[in-house]
């Protein structure tokens, strides 16, 4: 069933689009993540979601109902913002229970749901402290307790964790999975950090100066990239881009580039390709060490960095008169400057058009 439906929704500041002719469906209980570099509209279209900003076109539609001009009291959503805004001057257990008791709430209704929360994001020890005598991290579980209270069909992220450093981001982030697990309600969350992104949602929508790119799952978005955008956005180290043409027909399609062929007789192809020019990527992870095996197409290059990561390593070479970053398993025992041989994975690339950009 439908939780959110955008039809059409179109923003407008200044007379300028910064979002225009938006669609897309919400299934209830979904996960959903906006995903994007910093000013592509994520957090407008948010926004317009919540109420919190007119759209200029379009409708919203929640639970069935049309919402487009609705207050944001009357949509039913609890919203997480990227500072905390607690009350100062209040202990943990007053912030939660604010707004349910500005509601007129029961008294009862207010207990249960302040000690439902502080149970299900490990708040109970801190209830009587107040914001002051609270980390970061536990004050974001405060602010999203404080909207888990008010029992939401529909709660949205706005970037709840960048003022987090790394380690709380990653322990708040499982946390987030978790209550959403738990709870199983409706969750629009925005970031622009890929790792969120792609551990937390059901769906990813990938967007680029107010235009969704590719909305589809993690797995999806990472491997089948729409675009060359979302190729290049998604994924770190980003994937390795090789210009190249399309040479050969029916089953024995290849990638011709300067320095030889990669055959792509294993490459699942949306429609049938056309000699032209086209553009191959490579993940850093489908490509490995050592001389080519049977079809497969190798190369051999110079080593100008190595990044070691503990678990993987990172190793910068060149292909085609172009950098090529290798991810391989734990350590290697070459240096910079060292000439090693490395092979490609012709089933895990991705072949984009050069002229349109979009995936083939």
């Amino acid at each position: 069933m439908t939780a959110i439906s955008l039809k059409g929704v179109g923003v407008d500041f200044g007379g300028v689009p910064v979002i225009d002719n938006l669609s897309i469906d919400i299934d209830r209980g979904e996960f959903i993540v906006l995903l994007g570099p910093s000013g592509c509209g994520k957090s407008t279209l948010l926004n317009g979601i919540a109420g919190l900003i007119d759209v200029s076109r379009g409708q919203i539609w929640m639970g069935g109902e049309n919402v487009t001009w609705s207050e944001p009291k009357d949509r039913g959503i609890g919203m997480v913002f990227q500072s905390y805004s607690l009350y100062p001057r209040m202990t943990v257990e007053e912030n939660l229970s604010f707004g349910l008791r500005v509601a007129r709430t029961p008294k009862q209704d207010v207990t249960a749901r302040v000690k439902r929360a502080a149970k299900m994001l490990h708040l109970e020890p801190l209830l009587r402290r107040k914001p002051s005598e609270l980390s970061g991290g536990q004050r974001q579980r405060v602010a999203i307790g404080r909207a888990l209270v008010r029992n939401c069909d529909v709660f949205l992220f706005d970037e709840p964790l960048s003022n987090l450093d790394a380690k709380l981001r990653n322990e708040l982030r499982i946390e987030i999975k978790r209550l959403h697990q738990e709870i199983g309600n409706t969750m629009i969350y925005v970031t622009h950090d890929q790792i969120e992104a792609l551990t937390l949602a059901d769906r990813i929508a990938v967007m680029k100066s107010g235009v969704i790119q590719q909305f589809a799952s993690p797995r999806d978005i990472y491997h089948k990239p729409a675009n060359l955008f979302v190729a290049g956005f998604i994924g770190s180290p980003a994937m390795n881009m090789i210009d190249g043409r399309i040479a050969g027909s029916g089953g024995a399609i290849a990638f011709q580039c300067q320095t030889g062929v990669i055959d792509l007789s294993r490459y699942t192809f949306l429609r049938p390709p056309s000699a032209g020019r086209v553009v191959l990527g490579a993940r850093p992870e489908h490509i490995g060490l050592g001389p080519a095996a049977a079809g497969r197409h190798g190369g051999r290059g110079k080593v100008t960095l190595i990044e070691p990561m503990g678990g993987e390593t990172i190793v910068w070479t060149e292909f085609a008169g172009k950098p090529l970053v290798i991810k391989v398993d734990g350590e290697v025992d070459f240096v910079p400057g060292d000439v090693i041989d490395y092979h490609f994975d012709a089933a895990g690339v991705s072949v984009f058009d050069a002229e349109s950009e979009e995936r083939i």
